[in-house]
């Protein structure tokens, strides 16, 4: 990308911040944390400092980047006075491109997941559709791709398989730690498609098989009260490869919430207690988006800000037979880079959504 390209682009973003605003909250915030009562609100006291940590990340981003425009300008200039170091200076201008355009980009992302619940945690869940074998092993391939994005991103990864009967996983819950885990993989929330020479078929014949993502907020306990008689729970033998490792006790868990029939379980862990924490972390967070798309249908406008989520309904297609190629049916971003994807490179894909996404909503605002 040329100089006067990153430039444009810069300027487009600045258009969407105010920093001299920016820089005023941050001189207010500043003055209340000094104040010697400011611990005295535990929470008030977390909420300026949290706020104060993000305003300095945008301010440090934003002057990170105005410097280096200024230094690439800077080196354009001589580099037409100097021949003899024309070499070297193009080399340095191509380098701090290269770190410029990722600045950007990421500048114009953070920008984009400005959603409440974008900067939470977020339980990640994977369903094999119909299919049997087939469908199992797809979805676990997916989890392997969602377990590598969350290694590329440095998120925190505690996942909860139920293994297939032959080869393959009958589901997956991802307990995901990060910064905007929840903004960045809510792109990832759909129906799955793989089309592919099936490995389990003798005759070599090509299969279609299907898998659903769902992505949650990861919730606190105060933002959804869960009361004991609604809790309907049941422990029982965790399954296993047999043997030896096969649960001699009853340690793993199934809660059902009575009053909205919602069902989680959970068995990776070798204590009950353990279990009952991330069945019942997960239960909060479906039970949050639970009462949420109830609120969303009184308002009518589930149907606009949501996708269905259905068979068929495919937002991704991965085509590993006759050809090699990814397709975002959103977007209509396609990669043949089909290995790369596979093994964790979104960035693309959910960067591309969320660019698309936070347009249409900047449409909808103005109309």
């Amino acid at each position: 990308m040329e100089l006067k390209e990153l430039k444009e682009k810069w300027e487009n973003i600045k258009q969407f911040i105010n920093l001299d605003s920016l820089k005023k909250q941050k001189e207010e915030l500043e003055r209340e944390s000094g104040k010697s009562e400011f611990w005295n609100d535990k929470m008030r006291a977390k909420e300026v400092m949290e706020k104060l940590n993000e305003i300095n990340s945008t301010l440090n981003s934003a002057h990170n980047i105005q410097e280096k425009l200024k230094e690439l300008e800077e080196l354009e200039s001589l580099k037409s006075e100097d021949e003899e170091l024309e070499a070297e200076i193009e080399s340095e201008i191509e380098k701090i491109t290269r770190e410029l355009e990722k600045e950007i980009s990421d500048f114009e992302l953070k920008l984009i997941l400005n959603g409440p619940d974008d900067p939470k945690n977020c339980i990640l869940t994977i369903h094999p559709g119909a299919g049997g074998t087939e469908s199992q092993d797809w979805a676990s391939m997916l989890l392997r791709m969602y377990l590598r994005y969350c290694e590329r991103k440095g998120f925190k990864v505690k996942a909860d398989v139920q293994p297939g009967e032959e080869a393959g996983i009958k589901s997956a819950t991802l307990f995901i730690e990060g910064k905007y885990a929840y903004g960045l993989l809510k792109a990832e929330r759909g129906v799955h498609r793989l089309v592919r020479i099936s490995p389990f078929d003798a005759s070599r014949r090509r299969h279609t098989s299907f898998a659903a993502v769902f992505v949650y907020p990861e919730v606190e306990d105060v933002e959804v009260e869960i009361k004991d008689d609604d809790l309907e729970i049941e422990t029982f033998r965790a399954s296993g490869p047999g043997g030896q490792h096969v649960q001699k006790a009853s340690t793993a868990i199934r809660i059902r919430h009575i009053p909205t029939g919602i069902v989680v379980s959970c068995q990776s862990e070798r204590s009950l207690h353990q279990n009952r924490m991330y069945a019942m972390r997960l239960l909060r967070a479906r039970l949050k988006e639970f009462y949420d798309k109830k609120q969303k249908e009184k308002l009518e406008k589930l149907e606009k800000e949501k996708t269905e989520i259905a068979w068929g309904n495919q937002i991704r297609s991965y085509i590993l037979h006759p050809y090699r190629l990814i397709k975002d049916h959103r977007t209509g971003l396609e990669t043949g880079k089909v290995d790369d994807v596979l093994d964790g490179d979104l960035d693309e894909f959910i960067k591309t959504y969320l660019l698309m996404e936070s347009k249409n909503d900047g449409k909808e605002k103005l109309s």
